[in-house]
């Protein structure tokens, strides 16, 4: 199944999109950019060049994906969250070559109006609450929230909270699948991983 493109959206030549990756309304993705299968570009997104997009992306309107980033397989941004690639803009000083990458691993989700400010790494399935600022690296399974963001709690690769401290040692399991989690100081692993995928 080739990629579904709306008659308003711009894809340039060159980008490449994967079997059924949907581009919605005004969207544009520039002729550099890499796009994974069965990813869903959502109203007003924006995609640069030097982007690279798993397969099974969610993201949501009006967002931009600058530059420099990464996003690994079924990574959700909400609607309106927001990237940087630039620490220090000014608009008279020109920083190209001081771009800052961002890489967020697979599963992960940024909740709607998050900041990620760039040069950091979010963990797999870490979970960024609407309207955080996420100005350092986030560990996998990480609940992060505020401004800037910290580390409130734990959540599964199904994306229920864990009962479990946000540091200390501890083991719980997903309310939903039961996969168990252990929590080593600031460290959350799957402790038997299932040996199938998690259900949509």
């Amino acid at each position: 199944m080739d990629a579904e493109i709306h008659s308003s959206a711009f894809v340039d030549a060159g980008a490449t999109l994967g079997d059924g990756t949907r581009v919605w309304h005004f969207a544009h993705v520039c002729a550099g950019a890499h796009i994974g299968a069965g990813c869903s570009l959502g109203q007003n997104v924006f995609v640069a060049n030097d982007v690279r997009i798993g397969n099974r992306v969610k993201i949501q309107n009006n967002v931009s994906v600058y530059d420099a980033v990464t996003l690994e397989d079924e990574v959700f941004c909400g609607p309106s969250m927001v990237f940087t690639n630039v620490y220090n803009p000014r608009a008279g000083v020109t920083r190209k070559d001081e771009y800052r990458p961002t890489l967020v691993r697979r599963g992960a989700t940024l909740g709607a109006n998050a900041t990620i400010v760039c040069g950091v790494t979010i963990g797999e399935y870490a979970f960024i609450a609407a309207g955080a600022v996420v100005n350092r690296d986030v560990p996998a399974f990480a609940l992060m929230a505020g401004v800037p963001a910290r580390r409130i709690g734990w959540m599964s690769r199904h994306g229920e909270r864990l009962a479990l401290p946000p540091s200390g040692r501890a083991e719980a399991a997903c309310p939903h699948s039961g996969d168990r989690y252990r929590l080593d100081g600031a460290r959350c692993v799957l402790m038997a991983p299932p040996a199938f995928p998690i259900p949509p």
